[in-house]
């Protein structure tokens, strides 16, 4: 069987990319509401820069994570959580984190982060921010949200960063399109 490949992974996969302080969390946050109220069963993977420790020293998963356990569920009732330790503390690999993704209970899969990545994202843009935008680098780029109108035309659909629901359909309307595509076996 050939390694999965972002081409041939089961589920749409859609990104959030823009420079850090944009608004990609909190537009997210509004998001993931208004797509659930569609019915649809929304992923996340975020990318961090900084290291993160959910658990609690002295708990028994922290114990056992720090005894060597390379992954760890930790299951409740409420949720599982999968820790997995990097022993080389290199960058995460997008397709490694999407396939921890239990897929069978999920519609659409929206990545913050990973911008380098190649895979469709929408480019969100603040002018006051003073930063370049990523599109004319970036061939994966699917459309603009943008706080005020771009002074040039980029031939992409161009959304309001201010209406999530603007941006919600046009993110439902991208799932219609990509959800049934066949899979390579």
């Amino acid at each position: 069987m050939p390694p999965l490949s972002l081409q041939s992974f089961p589920l749409p996969v859609i990104g959030l990319a823009a420079f850090s302080g944009t608004g990609k969390t909190t537009l997210l946050e509004k998001l993931i509401p208004l797509l659930s109220a569609k019915e649809l069963n929304i992923g996340v993977v975020k990318a961090s820069h900084h290291s993160v420790d959910p658990d609690t020293p002295g708990k028994d998963s922290h114990r056992l994570r720090l005894a060597g356990s390379s992954q760890l569920v930790l299951s409740t009732p409420e949720r599982s959580i999968c820790y997995t330790e990097r022993a080389d503390r290199s960058d995460p690999q997008l397709m490694n984190e999407l396939q921890l993704l239990d897929c069978n209970r999920l519609d659409l899969i929206i990545i913050e982060g990973f911008r380098d990545v190649a895979f469709p994202k929408i480019e969100l843009h603040r002018q006051d921010l003073g930063r370049s935008l990523l599109y004319p680098s970036d061939p994966n780029i699917i459309a603009i949200a943008w706080d005020k109108p771009l002074n040039d035309n980029p031939g992409l659909p161009q959304l309001n960063l201010n209406n999530p629901d603007q941006i919600a359909e046009f993110i439902y309307s991208f799932w219609v399109k990509n959800s049934f595509k066949e899979t390579s076996q």
